[in-house]
């Protein structure tokens, strides 16, 4: 079983485009990301801690109504090679 690790922001924005969010926007204290009509700010610390990470994805939940368990989490996170994604079929 996987558990929550933290996560950098770079790695934080780029899971929740996966999700549909788009941005970060600049926003007067925070940027944000907004997905339909919902906004959530993003923090400018580097790198979220488990509990400050798990607190965003509840928040995420709420925003997108689907629950994003620790697996989902990580396999949205699934690396890159040569500056592009990996294509979903070399992922076993």
């Amino acid at each position: 079983m996987s558990q929550w690790a933290p996560c950098k922001r770079k790695e934080f924005v780029r899971r929740l485009r996966k999700l549909g969010f788009d941005g970060p926007f600049a926003g007067t204290r925070h940027h944000f990301m907004i997905y339909g009509e919902n906004r959530l700010a993003i923090p400018s610390n580097k790198e979220y801690s488990v509990p400050q990470l798990r607190m965003m994805v509840r928040e995420v939940e709420v925003i997108t109504r689907r629950k994003i368990t620790v697996e989902k989490w990580n396999s949205l996170g699934i690396g890159r090679y040569f500056g592009k994604a990996i294509p979903e079929g070399l992922i076993k």
